[in-house]
């Protein structure tokens, strides 16, 4: 196992080196404790174009190559989601720490197996949730704890986009787990789950199954206890607002492009204007989830409290009760 607590970096290999191992890529240059070591690829001309590209130190023809690298410390999965489940098991196996691309797999029946072997082999394993660690959503989330907004009541979200019409294109394809819940709706749906520390009490959605059997577009409305709620929705045929609002009783929060933006504003209640935080960071923003699983790494620790398996792993339980409304399943399934 080459995972351990005493150096002062942290090894990254790159399994997969499509549009997301790209942007993952890019910032490790901005993660103060990563080395960018290996990447793995199926095909030798593209793990040595994408080692070139992005200055990683040894490419690799295949997986198991990657996996067998004794100077390899983690993984990050940019893989398609079908196959993340056998990916990430094959890595764990292989003794390595895990970061892999959200969606965590496509159900929670492959991800259980993946946290228990997570945790009786002792190995980091954490789903990139990156916008949790972005500099204006941890700032919401200590204007929360200061108590800025009172007691938050109420929470709306959505992200939604418009692709064209493709098909054979990986979003609109139920081979490859198209459609709009996986791709964009576990972003509003991890923001709710993350603001309100717990899952909810009742379930309600709809959504519009289109031509190629993927839901194109979906609303959900969840209730937690003591009567509070939030309204999500995601699209990937329809250009949504993109932000989130976090409501309390003395004021709230508002993020323009929550998952990804530089940007948030605390109204508080009497106060004719909002309290202004801006992000200058010079990175994309996955540099900041490579920082906490690195700094995990180097104290010896297997979870990042930001982001625990527990609750990647009810939240995989809440978008499958959300698809059984609707009637979908996944051919991988």
């Amino acid at each position: 196992m080459t995972q351990t607590a005493g150096q002062d970096k942290v090894r990254w290999g790159i399994m997969g080196t499509g549009w997301i191992a790209s942007q993952f890529a890019k910032d490790l240059a901005h993660a103060g404790n990563a080395v960018k070591a290996a990447i793995g690829s199926r095909t030798a001309g593209s793990a040595e174009k994408f080692a070139t590209e992005y200055g990683f130190e040894r490419a690799y023809a295949s997986y198991d190559e990657l996996l067998r690298d004794p100077e390899v410390d983690i993984i990050y999965v940019a893989t398609p989601h079908p196959v993340h489940k056998e990916n990430v098991m094959a890595c764990l196996e292989a003794g390595k720490a895990v970061l892999c691309e959200k969606p965590f797999t496509m159900n929670s029946r492959q991800l259980e197996p993946l946290v228990e072997t997570a945790r009786e082999r002792k190995l980091f394993l954490m789903e990139g949730m990156w916008t949790r660690f972005l500099p204006p959503i941890v700032q919401a989330r200590a204007w929360i704890a200061e108590g800025r907004i009172g007691e938050v009541r109420m929470v709306q979200a959505d992200f939604g986009f418009r692709i064209g019409w493709e098909p054979e294109g990986r979003l609109l394809n139920p081979d490859l787990g198209g459609g709009a819940l996986l791709d964009a709706g576990v972003y509003p749906i991890s923001f709710a789950s993350m603001i309100f520390g717990e899952q909810p009490q009742h379930v309600w959605s709809t959504a519009h199954i289109g031509e190629t059997g993927v839901d194109e577009q979906f609303s959900i409305l969840l209730s937690y206890s003591e009567g509070r709620s939030a309204s999500l929705s995601g699209a990937i045929r329809l250009n949504l607002n993109n932000e989130a609002v976090i409501y309390g009783t003395e004021g709230r929060i508002r993020l323009p492009f929550f998952l990804a933006g530089k940007e948030a504003y605390l109204h508080v209640n009497g106060q004719d204007e909002p309290e202004k935080f801006v992000d200058n960071r010079n990175c994309l923003g996955y540099a900041f989830e490579a920082e906490e699983a690195g700094r995990c790494i180097l104290q010896g620790r297997t979870e990042s409290n930001t982001m625990k398996l527990d609750e990647s792993l009810e939240i995989m339980k809440l978008m499958d009760t959300v698809r059984r409304q609707w009637g979908l399943r996944y051919r991988s399934e």
